[in-house]
């Protein structure tokens, strides 16, 4: 499909959206079905977002393969899991379980290999995967990570049943559990009931978004209408506002962070800034450095 069928532009005030995406079907791993949103040829990156995909589905035949080891290099990886059980283990002998709602914010840095494995046969595996870029200073620091149980997630309630759960950066004054310092990132999941509104104030020449996973809305003094499926670009310094559209309640991912604006240079698993960097990342790998 061609990039203009993908996206398109709207307002350039930095109030409203931007241009909407809509994800491409992909598959990655051992042929694990999923849509890309951020990384297909309409959205290369948002820096400091490098890839965001979405897999869905309750036919193991699409996911029961998942994601054997593989390496990474010079980014973070998060991995945010609304249905299903999925196995964590890494060339460290670290080990995890992800199960619905928990969160793994996993910074590859210098290099790792790991993998991602369903622990299921049968039923509904749904989640999101999020890359997120590091500055050149961090790109080689010791991998780690902030795992996060359903019940470490604090969630905020406002009035008419809208819901946040605040797993990065902040809203209402609550403080979500995963730190990042160089991107600063919010991480949100929103739910709406139907026709309910919610306003929230996105740090000036932050990069933004909203993807909604479920129902639909609409964004911005305009109100422009966003489906399932479609990521909004947004603009910030001012309340965003997001209103569910009538008869069903929607769901979205609201994420912003402190763009980098360093070189990217990737290739599959590794983003670095520079093409001999690449280069040292597949002889590193190669010769077992990672």
């Amino acid at each position: 499909m061609s990039v203009s069928a993908q996206a398109r532009k709207l307002s350039s005030d930095e109030h409203a959206v931007g241009r909407i995406v809509r994800g491409q079907a992909a598959s990655d791993g051992a042929g694990v079905r999923l849509t890309r949103i951020i990384g297909q040829p309409a959205l290369p990156d948002l820096d400091p977002f490098l890839l965001l995909d979405e897999f869905r589905s309750d036919r193991a035949n699409d996911y029961i393969g998942g994601f054997p080891d593989h390496p990474h290099r010079g980014f973070e990886t998060v991995t945010y899991l609304l249905a299903g059980r999925m196995r964590h283990r890494d060339s460290r002998g670290n080990s995890g379980l992800l199960r619905a709602g928990s969160v793994q914010w996993m910074t590859a840095g210098r290099g790792i290999v790991h993998s991602e494995m369903p622990e299921q046969e049968n039923g509904l595996l749904w989640g999101f995967q999020l890359w997120v870029n590091l500055k050149a200073s961090e790109k080689m620091t010791e991998p780690r990570y902030q795992d996060l149980d359903p019940e470490a997630i604090p969630t905020v309630q406002r009035a008419g049943g809208v819901t946040v759960k605040v797993i990065a950066g902040s809203f209402d004054g609550v403080v979500g559990p995963v730190r990042a310092s160089a991107t600063d990132p919010s991480y949100f999941d929103i739910t709406l009931p139907a026709q309910q509104s919610l306003t929230h104030a996105l740090p000036r020449e932050y990069c933004a978004f909203a993807y909604v996973f479920d129902g639909s809305v609409q964004i911005g003094p305009g109100l422009e209408p966003i489906e399932r499926g479609e990521l909004a670009v947004l603009g910030t310094g001012n309340d965003i506002l997001v209103r569910a559209g009538p008869g069903q309640d929607a769901r979205l991912l609201l994420i912003a962070g402190k763009p980098l604006k360093e070189p990217i240079v990737r290739h599959g698993p590794f983003v670095m800034n520079s093409q001999a960097q690449i280069r040292q990342a597949l002889e590193d790998f190669r010769t077992g450095q990672f």
